[in-house]
């Protein structure tokens, strides 16, 4: 078969795998590594210093594959929810065996499934050994967000969508709700046209609507400021300041992606392919405050939820209860102003402060 064939072939198989997005660019210098060092200049990574000691490395994917040829670049979706109108309360006995209705944390639609590192490492596995077992003597390797790849460059350059002002990757027909991932191959496989155009026009609702406004500039994210980072990201307390815009998350943030038009238009998004729970959208917050370390470790250990690690959930629920709850909450709270932790000790006081405030 001639290397357009070959394309075709793989294509077919990455979407028999519910790979719905599928390019391919050639293995050259990230087109964006400069932006990437002057963002890093600039301090916008924050607490994760892993971006800037591995900078180097995401300058071009041979840092990942010596023989790497081509880049092909998928995309599986993971869909999204509506916000919730309010979060008073919600029913969760069937996720964290509460009783009754408390103040709900939201958690990104991304993070209610299976950890997608391992979920998507499987797919692209069998996609990287269909190609060998084709091509013979060929090498591949299957890579998702943990490898040093400036991924959304080589998706734009593969002709997957554009960067949106919120720093995204959006295409035209699916939005922006989809995992990246890539498969670096050794075979010379014909390129996709790049996506040039950006399709944002006058739209600015992302930046506005972003609750810590951590968007500088258009298309620039200041993480330090980012929810999905201070709940995610960071191990330390949250600044004061941006303390009662975090809001509702407990994990993560969707607000960027939900109000954005490209998304509510979406016409031909398929999330069947990856296995997401509705009732993870949103977690009861004074369990998630009292669950126990081997409590968190059984419930969270294979989910994206078990990143900020148990003492840094357990902050972040404080913080939503300071922004959410009422003097309904105070006992529980009252329970953990002494925690042995620091950070959680400091968010329980802020909160127990937060809600005694409102009294008048």
């Amino acid at each position: 078969m001639t290397p357009h064939e070959w394309k075709l072939q793989l294509k077919a198989e990455a979407e028999r795998l519910g790979f719905s997005l599928f390019g391919v660019a050639p293995a050259t210098d990230a087109d964006g590594f400069t932006r990437f060092e002057s963002w890093l200049h600039d301090g916008f990574h924050g607490e994760m210093s892993y971006l800037e000691r591995n900078r180097e490395a995401r300058r071009h994917p041979r840092s990942i594959s010596e023989s790497v040829r081509s880049v092909v670049m998928l995309g599986l979706e993971y869909g999204g929810w509506p916000l919730l109108e309010k979060a008073d309360s919600f029913p969760i006995s069937s996720v964290l065996g509460g009783e009754g209705t408390n103040p709900v944390g939201r958690v990104a639609a991304y993070a209610c499934g299976p950890d997608y590192h391992d979920f998507i490492w499987v797919k692209l596995n069998v996609l990287r050994d269909w190609l060998e077992n084709q091509l013979p003597g060929t090498l591949s390797r299957g890579v998702t967000d943990s490898a040093p790849l400036l991924e959304r460059d080589f998706a734009r350059r593969a002709g997957l969508g554009w960067f949106g002002k919120n720093t995204m990757l959006i295409n035209k027909h699916r939005g922006s709700f989809f995992f990246l991932a890539a498969l670096l191959t050794s075979v010379e496989l014909p390129a996709d046209e790049p996506h040039h155009t950006k399709h944002c026009g006058t739209c600015t609702a992302c930046l506005d609507a972003c609750p810590t406004q951590a968007f500088p500039a258009p298309g620039v994210l200041d993480a330090r400021k980012c929810i999905s980072y201070l709940t995610i990201e960071t191990k330390t307390a949250f600044p004061l300041e941006l303390r009662e815009q975090v809001g509702e998350w407990l994990f993560g943030c969707d607000v960027c992606q939900d109000v954005c038009p490209w998304n509510r238009n979406a016409s031909e998004r398929d999330t069947s392919a990856f296995p997401a729970n509705p009732e993870m959208r949103s977690l009861d917050a004074v369990e998630v405050l009292r669950i126990s370390e081997t409590e968190f470790r059984n419930r969270f250990r294979d989910t994206p939820l078990s990143r900020p690690k148990w003492q840094g959930l357990r902050r972040n629920a404080a913080i939503v209860l300071g922004n959410t709850g009422s003097d309904d909450v105070l006992p529980v709270l009252e329970l953990y102003r002494d925690d042995p932790n620091e950070v959680v000790r400091d968010a329980v006081r802020w909160a127990i402060d937060r809600i005694q405030s409102r009294r008048g």
